[in-house]
């Protein structure tokens, strides 16, 4: 019960992460996170550099290196290859090279102190646009109405090419149902007509990726009827009719391809399926499709040349099944079935894990869920090592695809890396767990105002970062309560959504984000604004051609918000025509012609909402009846200035004729002919009931009035101009903005600022004061007046010191009113200062940790960026030649006093120095100092070698670990004997000293596999072990054929007419043959079966001895009986030999057909159909000895260094197989076996001990 509440909270706080899951700040330490890096397939043109991306962030920044085809790439020993500044880009110049040479398998790692993310393994491959092979193509004379398929077979290229035919023209062949190209690029005629004769069928194959287009050498094709056929050829064939048959008749379909009644596809999910049926038969046959068990997916489907190929994109696991297509005409139809399977590549179920961050003693969860088919295998990783090879800790467990923390403490962020694969691809998810303490915040900037339409939804965000993760709470206004109720939803990301605003939402809202370490708030503002409505539509019109039209679109909107207005005709623009006159909220249109009948419609947009209206336009004949006439008004008229003042000015004026329409405002402009001749600025308007308008106007302009009338179909034209206004110059009212202070150089500050218009400036002689002094002494402010320029250096300042600036704008009239006070820094220099106290505390073998003083902020002389530590290997601890590495550095931002050194080798002497970096850059360094790093454990043994294997005793020889990570103190042996199910028995183990690199075991199993481990060990402890297996001497037999199908047929020699036995090898190069005899011979051959149609073919024989073992028997060969009993047997051999000798040369020469009959060889005896076992075997001639052979003493027959065929042991070109297996060379008259070293040759039928005397030289 315990333990389901446990997991019920884990899973509820993991739910918790996922829904909270944010960016973390980059001003706050964290692992590193790979933001861009190069396709895991990357493709590249020779032609130009290299571009390997991996980017990443963290803070610290981190630090980048390679790997290349699975090993370390030392980026800095390659002069081709640069890295991008702050990135691990890597940039490899091919200029002086082969881009060949840049081939293989890049990864990237990011690494800072905090752990380290790795990217995808990047393939990088050059892309290749082949040549055609050279070739001469005969031209093709084809009988009209036969099928012909016209092959391309273009030159494989990266990425494949695509195939199109054209002709000599660069014109493409025309295609049709008759005439297509399959998905292989050939060309495919159902049946050939006459018009298809041609000399310039043409394949071209074009390389993407290169952009260049191969070409094959032109197809003559020449289409003729029987009679033309046998006219024009036949004097090539002595006269005589080329082709005898009738011509071709009308037929019924049959499939060019795919071949037979069903075929089968494989496809990957998210690819696209594609599968063609081409159909040949005349008439021309007509292709169609259809799932045998279900429907297409309509959206995905489509059906291409000719309804030949179906395509489906986006393949899906529901898409599997049968596929039919038939092909029809009128004289019979034929169908294909192609069975479809979908396999699928990795893919995220939920998506990849996700980032993870901590406070101390939290608990979290990691989850990497994927699938695919075959369903992949999850591996993990940290910091880039197995996880299962990385530091054990207890706050962490891995089940399957779940990491669970709990009770995390400081110390332990790291990257996980979640390999998710199966045979047809791979995923790889980086997510960091950090552990941090840190006080609320809010990232939402503050002061947000979110406007909405009244009704309408509004989203307003309060993101959030703090470690523990914060509660966010929401108030509106005075804070009085929270929000509640169902007005208010309530997001786990911290957004409150209101679906339905009302004016009384709008006003002040304040998010607070609170944790154990803090509150932080943030504030926000709601505007709830009215719809844009039009109040007035326009309204259907019919209208005498010749006529104007007016329609009217009046829009009702928020006054906060500004409309725009546009109309369409038909739903398209308006046409181009100044008949067509666009107003604030009408168009009108004028001498109306018939083109101009339609439908308009009005669009009125706001940034927040629109609205629309339509109405039809009918355009009839004109009649004599007379109509009102809507004009715009005529211009006012009589403008005049009274009332004038220092900056304003009342202007007066006299309306023009209204024609028939009310003038609803007026508009005026003025001119400044002083700083803005020739433009016409908008100024004010008034309603249409009034002739006056009062204007405020700003000091030094030059002001020309002039009005316009505006009705309802449309603005008058502009009145005349009154008389020129001047205003009186004045002081500004206002001074630059933007003041800043910086230095360029070590010794100066830069003074720069915004400058006033030409409007601001008031008056004449506009010019700035530019004052400035050290903000940290109480000193008199500097000024100087500046004119036409809006900087000012000031000379000789102190390196790096605050001023306090002021820039006021003065004119001929005064000066504006005071400035406020700006702040800047002089110029920075280099530090003048190294850190001191600077010493190093080794934590472990591998991890050292660096002090120092902090540098007074007066020698940094800048902006403290951080310090960098510079460290080095110089040597191992064991080893006095110095190790040569390049320099590593760590940086660390801000003003650290201590920090870090990973990755460290164990046992060594380290050197390290400390230097500050400001803006201008690196200061001194610290004195170097050194420091030892611990010993640790060693290395696994380079190498382990079992020799001189006996039967109850072998020796291994070994060499110590490359690494050896302090003084090796011993090494430690395992061993346990293997059964043949592979299973292990009890383990052996013994102590060895530390000076020993070979041991021999004596009193072991005989025919047993033995399986060892051999570690270092040094004070620390002991290493990994390597391991290797072995064999003592054994009672079995290891029989090595060649690498194809093959039966092992071992029957004991010399035990008459007993059955061959039988083991299947499917295949094997070696094979081991158990449950032998001790003390007996056996004779072996090999037997290759093909399909049932073809005879099997027999090696020949190898006699193999299994010797005695002497632990499990009486040596009789010192035995007298034995002795005797030997002696007898050898006197009558040699008497039946001298017999044989005797008769034989009696018997002469006899025809290889009654040796057949007297003396059946078994390599003549087929293979029975049943068992795959052969005939009974007799053999007159066992136990000859064989020439110039041997067989080894242990019984074990030994793979040669030739790996010739069979077929190569006949002799010359007699040594062929039969259909029976046997050799040619045996009716030959020539022997089977190889000839011997003195030349010597023999006209005697091959025996079965020569085969087998071959078939060892095989072996």
């Amino acid at each position: 019960m315990e333990r389901r509440r446990m997991d019920a909270a884990l899973l509820v706080l993991f739910l918790g992460h996922l829904a909270g899951a944010l960016e973390v700040p980059l001003d706050l330490p964290q692992p590193p996170t790979i933001t861009h890096q190069s396709h895991k397939d990357y493709i590249i043109d020779p032609r130009e550099n290299i571009i390997i991306h991996c980017d990443a962030k963290g803070k610290p920044h981190p630090s980048f290196s390679w790997t290349r085809n699975g090993t370390h790439y030392d980026i800095e020993q390659d002069p081709n290859v640069t890295v991008k500044p702050h990135s691990g880009t890597l940039v490899i110049d091919i200029s002086r090279v082969k881009a060949e040479d840049y081939e293989g398998v890049y990864q990237c790692t990011a690494r800072n102190k905090h752990g380290a993310a790795v990217s995808n393994n990047i393939v990088v491959r050059q892309s290749r646009s082949p040549l055609w092979s050279k070739e001469k193509i005969k031209p093709i004379v084809v009988q009209e109405g036969v099928s012909l398929v016209l092959l391309c077979q273009p030159p494989a290229g990266l990425p494949p090419p695509i195939i199109f035919w054209m002709d000599n023209n660069f014109q493409r062949l025309p295609q049709s149902s008759r005439v297509s190209q399959s998905l292989s690029g050939d060309l495919y005629f159902s049946n050939v007509l006459r018009e298809d004769s041609r000399n310039d069928y043409i394949c071209y194959a074009r390389f993407p990726h290169t952009q260049t287009i191969q070409q094959k050498q032109p197809i003559t094709v020449k289409v003729l009827n029987l009679d033309a056929i046998n006219d024009t050829m036949a004097a090539f064939y002595n006269d005589t009719d080329l082709f005898s048959e009738d011509p071709v008749d009308e037929r019924r379909p049959t499939f060019l391809i795919p071949n037979g009644p069903s075929s089968s596809k494989m496809v990957l999910r998210g690819q696209v399926l594609e599968m063609e049926c081409i159909a040949e038969g005349l008439p021309t046959p007509n292709i169609s499709w259809t799932k045998v068990s279900g429907d297409f997916p309509a959206k995905r489907t489509s059906f291409l040349y000719y309804q030949k190929t179906l395509r489906i994109v986006d393949v899906s696991e529901s898409d599997a099944g049968e596929y039919r297509c038939m092909a029809k005409n009128r004289l019979g139809s034929v169908h294909h079935i192609i069975r479809v399977t979908v396999k699928a590549s990795p893919y995220w179920i939920s998506g990849s894990p996700r980032n993870l961050v901590l406070a101390p003693g939290e608990n979290g969860v990691l989850t990497c869920r994927a699938s695919g088919t075959p369903k992949p295998s999850i591996t993990w990783a940290m910091n880039g090592i197995p996880i299962e090879n990385s530091p054990k800790d207890l706050s962490r467990k891995v089940e399957d695809d779940t990491i669970i923390f709990t009770d995390v403490q400081t110390g332990s962020s790291a990257v996980y890396q979640c390999n998710v694969s199966n045979e047809y691809g791979y995923l790889l998810s980086n997510a960091f767990v950090n552990v941090l303490s840190e006080p609320p915040r809010v990232l939402t900037p503050p002061n947000i105002v979110y406007k909405v339409i009244k009704n309408h939804r509004v989203l307003m965000d309060c993101a959030s970062f703090g470690s523990p993760i914060p509660k966010i709470t929401w108030f509106k206004d005075s804070r009085s309560g929270t929000l509640d109720g169902d007005m208010y939803k309530m997001h786990d990301n911290g957004t409150v959504e209101i679906s339905v605003a009302q004016a009384r939402n709008s006003g002040k809202y304040t998010c607070v984000a609170r944790n154990i370490l803090g509150i932080f708030e943030n504030h926000v503002y709601l505007e709830v604004k009215e719809p844009t409505r039009i109040l007035k539509q326009p309204e259907y019109k019919v209208i005498q051609r010749g006529r104007s039209v007016v329609f009217e679109c009046k829009v009702k909107h928020d006054s906060s918000l500004v409309p725009t207005m546009n109309w369409l005709k038909d739903d398209g623009e308006l046409p181009d025509d100044e008949r067509l006159v666009l107003d604030s909220d009408s168009l009108t249109i004028t001498d109306v012609t018939e083109n101009d009948a339609g439908v308009y419609t009005c669009i009125v947009n706001t940034t927040l909402d629109h609205d629309s209206a339509s109405a039809e336009l009918t355009v009839i004949e004109a009649t004599p009846t007379p109509a009102v006439v809507y004009e715009r008004p005529d211009p006012p008229t009589d403008l005049e200035l009274t009332d004038q003042k220092k900056r304003s000015v009342q202007l007066t004026w006299t309306p023009g004729d209204e024609h028939n329409s009310p003038i609803q405002k007026f508009l005026i402009q003025y001119e400044d002919s002083l700083h803005h001749r020739g433009h016409w600025h908008n100024l004010t308007e008034v309603p249409g009931t009034k002739t006056t308008a009062h204007l405020k106007l700003s000091p030094y302009v030059h002001y020309i009035f002039r009005v316009l009338a505006l009705n309802a179909v449309g603005f008058s034209r502009p009145s005349l101009s009154s008389r020129m206004f001047k205003t009186d110059p004045a002081a500004p009212d206002e001074n630059p903005t933007g003041v800043q202070g910086h230095g360029t150089v070590n010794n100066n500050l830069v003074i720069s600022w915004k400058p006033l218009s030409g409007l601001q400036s008031n008056g004449p002689g506009l010019h700035y004061r530019v004052m400035w002094r050290q903000k940290s002494i109480d000193s008199e402010w500097t000024t100087v007046t500046v004119a036409n320029n809006s900087k000012f250096v000031v000379s000789e300042t102190p390196t790096f010191v605050p001023y306090e600036l002021k820039v006021q704008a003065v004119n001929d009239h005064g000066s504006g009113p005071e400035p406020a006070i700006s702040h800047g820094y002089s110029g920075e220099d280099l530090p003048s200062a190294a850190p001191k106290n600077v010493h190093a505390v080794v934590l472990n073998s591998t991890l050292a940790e660096v002090h120092w003083d902090a540098v007074p902020h007066e020698l940094i002389r800048g902006y403290l960026k951080g310090y960098k530590v510079y460290y080095w290997r110089e040597r191992s601890l064991h080893k006095h030649n110095p190790h040569h590495v390049e320099k590593q550095i760590l940086t660390f931002s801000g003003n650290h006093t201590h920090g870090m050194l990973p990755g460290l080798h164990p046992f060594s002497l380290y050197s390290f120095n400390v230097k500050v970096f400001n803006g201008k850059g690196e200061g001194p360094a610290s004195p170097t100092q050194q420091f030892e790093t611990h010993e640790g454990v060693p290395a696994a043994p380079s190498s382990l070698v079992i020799t001189n294997p006996k039967l109850d005793s072998l020796t291994l020889e070994w060499n110590p670990p490359r690494d050896r990570n302090g003084l090796i103190t011993g090494y430690t042996l395992k061993y346990q004997p293997v059964n043949n199910s592979n299973e292990l028995g009890p383990v052996e183990e013994l102590a060895l000293p530390a000076n020993e690199t070979s041991v021999t075991l004596f009193n072991l199993k005989y025919s047993t596999r033995y399986k060892f481990y051999l570690n270092a060990k040094t004070d620390k402890g002991a290493g990994p072990a390597i391991s290797q297996e072995a064999v003592t001497i054994m009672d079995e037999v290891v029989f090595t054929p060649s690498n194809v199908p093959l039966f092992i047929n071992v029957p004991p020699a010399g035990e008459g007419q007993e059955e061959w036995q039988k083991e299947l090898v499917n295949g094997s190069q070696n094979y081991m043959l158990k449950g032998l005899k001790e003390g007996l011979s056996y004779r072996v051959r090999l037997v290759a079966k093909g399909h049932s149609d073809q005879a099997p073919h027999r090696s020949k024989e190898v006699v193999v001895e299994v010797p005695a073992v002497a632990s499990r028997q009486v040596d009789i060969a010192t035995q007298g009986w034995f002795i005797g009993l030997m002696c007898a047997i050898a006197l009558l051999i040699l008497i039946l030999l001298i017999i044989c000798f005797i008769q034989r040369n009696k018997g002469g020469k006899y025809p290889v057909k009654e040796k057949e009959d007297a003396h059946t060889d078994p390599e003549f005896q087929p293979m029975k159909d049943d068992d795959c076992t052969f005939g009974e075997y007799s053999d007159n001639e066992d136990h000859k000895p064989l020439k110039g052979s041997s067989t080894p003493s242990n019984g074990t027959v030994k793979r040669d260094d030739s790996d010739d065929s069979l077929v190569e042991y006949g002799e010359g070109e007699d040594g062929q197989f039969n259909e029976d297996g046997s050799f040619i060379g045996q009716y030959s008259g020539k022997s089977a076996s190889r000839e011997t070293a003195e030349g010597q040759e023999s006209s005697e039928a091959p025996s079965p001990i020569n085969a087998m005397n071959s078939l060892n030289s095989f072996v």
